[in-house]
């Protein structure tokens, strides 16, 4: 599942349930019974409002035998090569069991990359010594989030993101799903199989981690560095 979902799940004009509707009911002052009347079907109604928003937000639930199912295939597909986070040991980088699947860390910066390295003559792609960024001749894409936080999948629905591998699009109707994402490979897998990954990844801890967005071919490593410290919420 090295996935290369280059912009942070759901974030796109997203605000939590509070911040819709902390101020939907106002607190006026009727004279009479009708008016607090009126004051209780209006309280009531926004309260309705609130609890379906967030019944909506919250993400389904998945019986047991789907979640192992799911997680088999996550660890069998090679996943959390690149979707989490690692520690350095004497033995090389090993997976940071705190942030499974978190996608590149949002303050981590990039190493330098030699000039020529990457091209015809030269290196067709390289990577970060933990493999949550790559640079090749389409720019740079960082490993997603998969965690159920809203700066992962936490807003996504199983149908987009079953989307995503039929189409390799981002949530199944955006931008491109970039290299090295082998998102055509997972695309031949059934839907009760990438349901089953998504009911597994949808149990996550959710890690708040905002990833960085792809970087153009040719892109600076200052501007990487840039994209890291100066980034808002999509």
């Amino acid at each position: 599942m090295n996935s290369y979902f280059t912009r942070a799940a759901g974030l796109d004009g997203q605000r939590g349930v509070h911040g819709y509707y902390h101020e939907a009911v106002a607190t006026a002052n009727w004279s009479n019974d009708m008016g607090e009347m009126m004051r209780n079907s209006l309280l009531l109604m926004a309260l309705c409002c609130v609890s379906s928003v967030a019944m909506a937000q919250q993400p389904s639930t998945y019986d047991a035998a789907t979640i192992a199912r799911g997680q088999y295939l996550v660890y069998a597909g090679g996943c959390n090569d690149c979707h989490s986070p690692k520690i350095m040991t004497p033995q090389g980088p090993v997976v940071d069991e705190s942030r499974l699947l978190s996608g590149h860390p949002a303050d981590q910066k990039l190493p330098k990359i030699p000039a020529g390295l990457i091209g015809p003559n030269g290196y067709g792609a390289v990577t970060t010594n933990d493999l949550t960024a790559w640079t090749g001749a389409w720019g740079t894409s960082f490993a997603a989030n998969l965690t159920p936080d809203p700066t992962g999948i936490g807003n996504w629905t199983v149908e987009m993101f079953i989307k995503s591998f039929r189409t390799g699009k981002y949530m199944g109707i955006s931008r491109p799903i970039l290299p090295p994402m082998p998102w055509n490979w997972y695309g031949h897998e059934t839907d009760a199989d990438l349901t089953a990954i998504f009911a597994y990844l949808k149990s996550l801890k959710p890690v708040k981690n905002l990833v960085p967005e792809a970087l153009p071919p040719g892109a600076t490593i200052r501007a990487a560095h840039a994209s890291h410290g100066s980034r808002a919420a999509h």
